[in-house]
């Protein structure tokens, strides 16, 4: 049986699948804890392909779109142990493109009995967390795959974006009904990423990479209640990808490698979501794609898989993680694997 570790960082975000550890400040304080075993990986042909990843810590359960093991990969953050694999076979798969891959977006409602899992062409699926059965396919009507997610609490409303679809959308799915209830077309859109839900305002914010009325990104606020953007955050240089709710209002804004590679310089957006305006830029990190808000230590981490040495596109690779202190919003630290392998994200 062929198998590669998964290299887990504070139980939160995947960096890399590295077996290496981290090199720098970071190792100070943060350190590898274990390499987590997954059958087949990587594959006898092609790179190991996943997306995105979601901790529940009221369950101690860490998930993971693995589109190479055709599933959602289970660890148990207690023992940092492989302990299941839901819906294995029951997903596209890797099939060397990742806008027609799946399973792409995940996530768990504390609480619930299953994991809401994107899917391609436009697929929703939820995912018994004990038996890993399908227990429904939704479709959005969309021809490539349903993306990033989040839940809306309040409303019991899934939102999916359907980032490379022609034009993108985002659909509302009721988690009552397992029904979807809405949809918000981006007509000038150049693509969709991670949304976000924030409990203080009960509204929706969704990044849009780029329009022809805002080419370097936005954050569109969103009324869950009548499906409706009601305001647009333009941001410069930034063709924003991941995206964290954190504490005051405020949201940690990855700015992208597409940002980077377009001539930017990498960076990091803290955002006041009540109005727009910009609290923090943090140029020490960017090329970000998933970014994530952990309330134990008041921090941002950011999977900066694009950040190069000089933050710019003449600069060498470098992917790191970055470290951002919600309470000053300030860049703390990054680190870096002491080598890549070959996997494809996205």
């Amino acid at each position: 049986m062929r198998l590669k570790v998964l290299f887990a960082l504070i139980g939160t975000l995947v960096l890399s699948l590295s077996a290496s550890p981290f090199t720098g400040a970071l190792a100070q304080s943060y350190h590898r804890i274990a390499l987590i075993k997954v059958p087949g990986v990587p594959p006898q042909k092609g790179a190991f392909s996943y997306d995105i990843s979601w901790v529940d810590p009221a369950s101690h359960r860490y998930y993971l779109a693995d589109r190479t093991s055709n599933a959602v990969d289970v660890v148990d953050t207690t023992t940092n142990k492989l302990v299941a694999q839901l819906a294995k076979s029951k997903f596209a798969g890797f099939t060397g493109k990742p806008d027609t891959s799946g399973p792409d977006g995940v996530l768990v409602i504390p609480g619930d009995s299953v994991a809401w899992v994107g899917d391609s062409p436009g697929l929703i699926k939820a995912v018994n967390l004990k038996s890993g059965a399908i227990v429904s396919s939704i479709s959005n009507g969309g021809k490539n795959r349903a993306d990033e997610l989040t839940y809306d609490a309040k409303d019991h409303l899934i939102v999916i974006a359907n980032n490379a679809d022609d034009p993108p959308f985002i659909t509302f799915i009721s988690t009552t009904s397992r029904k979807v209830v809405g949809k918000i077309t981006y007509t000038s859109a150049g693509g969709l990423e991670q949304p976000a839900y924030d409990p203080e305002d009960g509204m929706l914010y969704q990044n849009v990479v780029s329009s022809k009325e805002n080419p370097g990104g936005a954050v569109d606020k969103i009324d869950p209640k009548t499906m409706k953007v009601v305001a647009t955050y333009p941001l410069s240089e930034c063709k924003p990808a991941g995206l964290a709710v954190g504490p005051q209002h405020h949201l940690a804004v990855g700015c992208s490698g597409d940002a980077i590679d377009d001539g930017a310089h990498a960076q990091t957006i803290i955002l006041d979501d009540t109005d727009g305006h910009i609290v923090a830029k943090i140029t020490e990190v960017g090329g970000s794609d998933e970014v994530w808000y952990n309330p134990g230590d008041n921090r941002y981490y950011t999977a900066s898989r694009s950040m190069t040495s000089n933050g710019m596109k003449d600069g060498k690779p470098t992917p790191v993680v970055g470290v951002i202190d919600a309470g000053t919003n300030k860049w703390s630290r990054t680190g870096s694997p002491s080598s890549r392998n070959n996997s494809q994200e996205g």
